[in-house]
């Protein structure tokens, strides 16, 4: 055996079985185990997490187990899958939108959400699942985000995307550019930054250092080009630091970025979806790690989709999901070098 009670256990959810979920999971597993630093584990379909190690994680087997503290006892070179038969191979339609695969994933996060809140999971990593199938199967959300904020009972929560290059929280997400803009408010944005800032204490930081980015071109370029920097944006500023906030801005958001990369700043607050999206994906396209912060619990995820183009062919990437389960080990431990 190569595991120990005293390791941070770390639940990944299959995501929807028709898409690269079981290719990424399969192919990322043997990484984390290997580290030899955490418990991780599986939660769907042994059947489904069976047949893709057989095509892609070579020499590996899989354990069907009930509870997470079963994982202790596998041998080398097998994967722990909390087994959930709720999806049947011969019924999957590999590549296609199905409200059947789509209930499958839908259970597979609600059932390991429940294990993070009874604290017998430290963190969970999702695999990706796809909206459509999932609203088809009944079940009307935004993606995992909107389910576990449901599930958690949790109203105020961010998304960040992280990397060890740039890291951003984001005010807004999944709305419209002009929607998004009438979001830029002063208690939104203090929120953000404390949000920011509790989630870089949690990942081991001791002195964040949050940067702000501005709404409009140059930051507004002093009210040249809009006020919401000087009305929203600065007061919220100089509320965080006067809670002892190490947080600066508004700052240009055409260099901000680069700032950060460089190391002045740890995380960047961003005011809209794209404005902290592109730079991540430009400079860590399979490194950025999705992650939701202001739940009771701890979760990551892959940053890309279900990719139902590619799914079964064997080409998928696990970087992404390998990426996704050491800033879940991190979180959970507080160890940046882990």
């Amino acid at each position: 055996m190569y595991r120990s009670v005293s390791k941070p256990i770390l639940a990944i959810t299959l995501g929807d079985p028709a898409g690269v979920g079981p290719e990424v999971t399969a192919k990322a597993f043997p990484h984390e185990a290997g580290l030899d630093r955490s418990i991780p584990l599986v939660v769907g379909d042994a059947r489904i997490v069976s047949d893709a190690a057989a095509r892609w994680a070579l020499g590996w087997t899989v354990d069907a187990i009930e509870v997470p503290e079963d994982a202790v006892a596998v041998g080398e070179r097998v994967i722990p899958v909390i087994d959930m038969p709720n999806c049947d191979p011969a019924r999957v339609k590999v590549g296609e939108v199905d409200p059947y695969t789509g209930n499958a994933a839908y259970e597979y996060v609600v059932h390991t959400a429940q294990l993070a809140m009874d604290k017998r999971v430290a963190a969970i990593v999702t695999a990706p699942l796809n909206k459509e199938a999932m609203r088809l199967a009944g079940h009307i959300y935004d993606g995992h985000t909107g389910l576990l904020g449901s599930l958690t009972n949790t109203k105020n929560y961010f998304m960040v995307l992280g990397s060890d290059l740039l890291r951003v929280i984001h005010v807004s997400t999944h709305i419209t550019l002009g929607e998004a803009v009438c979001r830029v408010k002063r208690d939104r944005i203090l929120d953000t930054i404390r949000a920011g800032h509790a989630h870089l204490v949690q990942m081991g930081f001791e002195n964040p250092r949050v940067a702000v980015a501005g709404l409009n071109p140059h930051a507004g370029d002093g009210g040249q080009f809009g006020v919401e920097e000087a009305q929203e944006v600065a007061p919220a500023v100089d509320a965080a630091r006067s809670e002892g906030i190490d947080a600066t801005g508004p700052i240009s958001p055409d260099a901000v970025f680069r700032m950060a990369i460089d190391g002045r700043y740890d995380i960047v607050v961003v005011l809209y979806h794209d404005q902290g999206h592109i730079p991540v994906k430009l400079v860590a396209f399979e490194e950025g790690v999705n992650v939701t912060v202001g739940l009771p619990i701890i979760r990551t995820s892959v940053d890309h989709g279900t990719g139902f183009d590619i799914a079964g062919t064997g080409v998928a990437s696990e970087v992404n999901m390998i990426s996704a389960l050491d800033y879940a080990y991190k979180m959970a431990t507080g160890d940046r070098g882990g």
